[in-house]
């Protein structure tokens, strides 16, 4: 008889990032009954932070059982291996890394290969070739909106993973085109975070009421917006920037702040540059300290809205039907390049909301955001959540399996739970 065949889950939950770690849980909630392997590109064990322990997909490939991979979602397409590879190093081995390699791009990639055991150019989009026994290769959700601007190595790497895949969905309509020039179809279906609240909602709801969450609950008893911001947002004019937009911001609202990380990986969030915003504020500012994934859903769902650069942290709050706004980075906005909460905006967002907005204007994009109609903002994340859930059926059906169904109540699932 041959071997049992498998289902992989892959993405980038091998480091700590909120949307990659939600990728993997909602994908979990949606196949109750498949046994599934969890891999990334290096063996780590983020279920301390409500993720799972993960093995490196270049060891499962090797298996002789046939293989069925899922990836999970994120923006997979443009996620180069020197990214890739600094993102699965602690800070100080990132920082020196940066700093050693700067700009020199044939250099930098063929040491991230070496680290990453890989020599793909981009080592989140897998195809079936690189698996002894390939089975069904599903792309959920992804995003790429750099695709068309990359470069050709790495272009013609995820042109011929694409091509290979049985069933790709995308979120972004910027991707969706790109992929479209190329001659490859995807459907376009909202990222998966949007049904954290009908999978989870419960369960959050609960973890509100205890540690951290429900102590800032009892410290802001009017209130609070929760506010994320990357760490290359650190320099202090930017720092000053957003000091000042947000204690304009909370003064309007009648509530206070409270500062969290959506991911502590390198090039993510980092809690000094929080620190020195908080000291240049006159508002009631906490600095939100757990980097669990149900406390940040909970501090999230817990708040009036939300304002960061997180894709994510807008995703869960649209989810929980809150106001939010996205702001980026003066460097993405100079730069002149897409960007990935631009183009999921532009595709998902509804009109009330400001979507993203320049830095300057974050305190006016947060009171236009807190107008908005509490039912209009209900009705979109139900609509939103129904649109993944008949997007995700789509490539459960290709699997020849059936999409979970809510049962009892929505939002019962445990966010983070090891599965057995």
């Amino acid at each position: 008889m041959p071997p049992e065949s498998r289902t992989v889950v892959f993405g980038a939950f091998d480091r700590h990032n909120l949307g990659d770690l939600l990728f993997v849980n909602v994908v979990a909630a949606l196949l109750p009954e498949r046994d599934l392997v969890f891999a990334g590109i290096a063996d780590r064990d983020l279920s301390a932070w409500g993720g799972y322990r993960v093995e490196a997909l270049a060891r499962l490939a090797d298996d002789p059982r046939a293989t069925d991979v899922i990836v999970a979602g994120g923006e997979v397409l443009t996620c180069e291996a020197w990214e890739a590879a600094v993102m699965l190093l602690p800070d100080n081995e990132a920082n020196a890394a940066a700093a050693h390699f700067g700009r020199e791009a044939e250099r930098r990639t063929e040491w991230a290969q070496r680290i990453l055991g890989t020599a793909r150019r981009a080592p989140y989009a897998p195809a079936k070739s690189m698996f002894s026994c390939p089975g069904r290769l599903i792309y959920n959700a992804v995003g790429g909106v750099e695709f068309a601007t990359s470069e050709a190595a790495l272009r013609d790497e995820v042109k011929a993973a694409l091509r290979s895949a049985d069933f790709i969905s995308v979120r972004d309509r910027v991707t969706q085109a790109a992929l479209a020039a190329e001659g490859i179809a995807a459907v376009l279906v909202p990222d998966c975070g949007a049904l954290v609240a009908e999978l989870f909602g419960n369960r959050i709801r609960e973890r509100g009421l205890q540690g951290e969450p429900a102590a800032v609950c009892a410290a802001f008893p009017h209130g609070y917006l929760a506010v994320q911001f990357s760490a290359d947002c650190e320099d202090d004019a930017t720092l000053g920037t957003l000091a000042r937009e947000l204690d304009a911001a909370a003064q309007a609202a009648g509530c206070g702040i409270v500062f969290f990380r959506a991911g502590t990986a390198p090039w993510h969030d980092a809690l000094d540059p929080y620190r020195r915003a908080a000291k240049r504020m006159q508002s009631h500012v906490h600095l939100f300290e757990s980097a669990h994934i149900q406390d940040i859903c909970a501090l999230i769902a817990g708040s009036r809205g939300f304002a960061g650069t997180s894709l994510h942290g807008s995703i869960v709050a649209a989810a929980f039907a809150l106001p939010r706004v996205s702001f980026v980075p003066p460097d993405v906005v100079t730069g002149g390049k897409p960007c990935k909460q631009d183009a999921y905006v532009a595709t998902w967002e509804m009109a009330e909301q400001p979507g993203v907005v320049p830095l300057d204007s974050l305190a006016a994009g947060l009171a236009q955001a807190l107008r908005a109609d509490s039912l209009q903002l209900a009705a979109h994340s139900v609509r939103l959540a129904g649109l993944c859930r008949e997007g995700s059926a789509q490539w459960i059906a290709s699997l020849n399996l059936k999409i979970a169904q809510v049962q009892k109540a929505p939002g019962d699932g445990v966010l983070g739970a090891k599965r057995t």
